[in-house]
């Protein structure tokens, strides 16, 4: 089964994409706490990775950096899913690593649809 992991201090928005992906057939991990993203990152081994950038420290640009330092997390693909709408928090996020950007709030299928393209890219 195709597990995700998702990373975000919002347990209701955790809660929420759980749902969702849920019934779409994948497995997922949520993670409220972004000082532990990397641990259980390596603990899961997630094909994807759903990652919120406004979360006290480490914020998610620090995160997504981390994962891509990670070998076995080089090519896993990373979407940023956030409040910031700016281009500066995009060019960041880009350069940290992430693989897609997903602005707050968003339709719920759009998210489905970018897991499955960027899944479908790496399988």
């Amino acid at each position: 089964m195709t597990k995700i992991l998702i990373v975000d201090d919002d347990k209701q928005a955790t809660d929420l994409l759980q749902k969702v992906l849920t019934v779409e057939g994948y497995e997922t991990t949520a993670v409220n706490d972004s000082s532990k993203a990397v641990q259980i990152a390596d603990s899961i081994n997630p094909h994807l990775i759903i990652l919120d950038l406004m979360m006290p420290d480490p914020d998610g640009f620090k995160v997504c950096r981390m994962l891509r330092q990670t070998p076995r997390f080089i090519f896993t693909p990373i979407i940023i899913v956030t409040a910031l709408d700016d281009s500066d928090s995009k060019v960041v996020a880009f350069g940290a690593g992430a693989d897609d950007y997903l602005t707050k709030p968003f339709h719920i299928d759009e998210l489905s649809q970018r897991v499955k393209d960027l899944l479908g890219r790496t399988e």
